[in-house]
């Protein structure tokens, strides 16, 4: 029989399941489906990837609208959560990243987790939130706690492990993704135990990410030492997720196979189903309109397609025109979920 887990706490933060509902862009984990888990007793997170993707002036003003987006999404969020936690993904890797940071701190989120590079200026915008890293080695994480004491006299509130096995643009290279994966000569558990006795000593509180489908992995993670997990691509095919029906049925007709590795505009490898898109894209065809100012280190000029065009085709339902990113376990979903079912068997 299952044993009932401790609750999660952040700070003055409480989530009385430990599990936090992974960010997930462009516009997968928007005000429904993280309002719907912190209200279940988890932690809902948006992600600020392009998240005002909907509003008519996106394509001329696209991050004047992402910013306005951001407090509205929050808002929506709070009226769903019932005093739950809602927070926001933001990536560092983000243009104009720290008033993103500032706009989520405005709009009162409780926590903020950033990964895709090292938030080294995170702790001078967050206002009132806690703040989180996301993290892959022991390495970056000595050398965020290290700068951030030096120069803030502040550490993180929560640590956030990201293995190679998580959605969407990975922290890891090609090789090292297969190493620790398909090849199999690497055990990332090893470098979580580095990371979690590093967090022990700073005595600040871990979630491991990457792979976590099910009860069974948070408890493995959970007798590891970790104190909650995070989890994306489960939630991914509920009710409340706010991607189209069709983006989520691509999920559910997915087989184990279809799950890659391909290569994104923006220089990082990433994990997604393979489609028509990547097909045509393999051939060499060019997908380039105009640039929506996302990525801090993408060149218009030189790539194949624009991640963000991709990113809402694919959200919207047009799944043979963009690029549908998972996690490694998405070929497991088979049907429409709710969120409340989930976090029962996560409690």
């Amino acid at each position: 029989m299952l044993m009932k887990r401790k609750e999660l706490k952040i700070g003055n933060l409480t989530a009385r399941i430990p599990l936090i509902q992974g960010g997930m862009g462009v516009g997968v984990s928007l005000s429904g489906l993280s309002g719907a888990v912190a209200a279940a007793g988890g932690v809902g997170i948006i992600s600020t990837a392009q998240i005002g993707y909907r509003d008519p002036d996106f394509d001329r003003h696209p991050i004047e609208c992402n910013l306005k987006a951001i407090h509205d999404e929050i808002a929506k969020a709070r009226k769903i959560a019932n005093g739950g936690i809602v927070g926001v993904n933001i990536m560092v890797a983000t243009k104009r990243y720290e008033d993103y940071v500032k706009a989520a701190a405005d709009a009162g989120a409780d926590i903020i987790i950033s990964g895709a590079g090292l938030p080294m200026t995170l702790p001078t915008v967050s206002g009132d939130a806690k703040i989180a890293p996301v993290v892959s080695s022991r390495k970056s994480l000595s050398v965020i706690s290290r700068y951030w004491n030096k120069k803030f006299g502040r550490k993180p509130d929560l640590v956030v492990i990201e293995g190679p096995q998580a959605g969407g643009h990975l922290g890891f290279s090609r090789e090292d993704i297969e190493e620790y994966t398909a090849a199999g000569t690497k055990n990332y558990a090893d470098e979580i135990v580095e990371i979690l006795k590093l967090a022990a000593e700073l005595e600040v509180p871990v979630a491991v990410a990457g792979g976590v489908y099910e009860r069974a992995d948070m408890e493995h993670y959970l007798d590891m030492g970790a104190d909650a997990v995070q989890v994306a691509t489960r939630f991914v095919t509920t009710k409340e997720c706010d991607a189209s029906d069709a983006f989520k049925q691509a999920y559910i007709n997915a087989k184990k196979e279809d799950i890659v590795i391909v290569k994104s505009p923006v220089g990082m490898p990433g994990r997604a189903i393979h489609n028509a898109f990547l097909d045509r894209v393999a051939q060499g065809e060019r997908f380039m309109s105009q640039c929506h100012h996302c990525i801090s280190m993408c060149n218009p000029a030189t790539i194949p397609y624009c991640i963000t065009d991709a990113l809402v085709n694919a959200v919207k339902g047009n799944i043979d025109e963009g690029l549908v990113f998972c996690g490694s376990n998405a070929w497991r979903a088979d049907k429409i979920e709710t969120v409340a079912d989930i976090m029962e068997e996560f409690s």
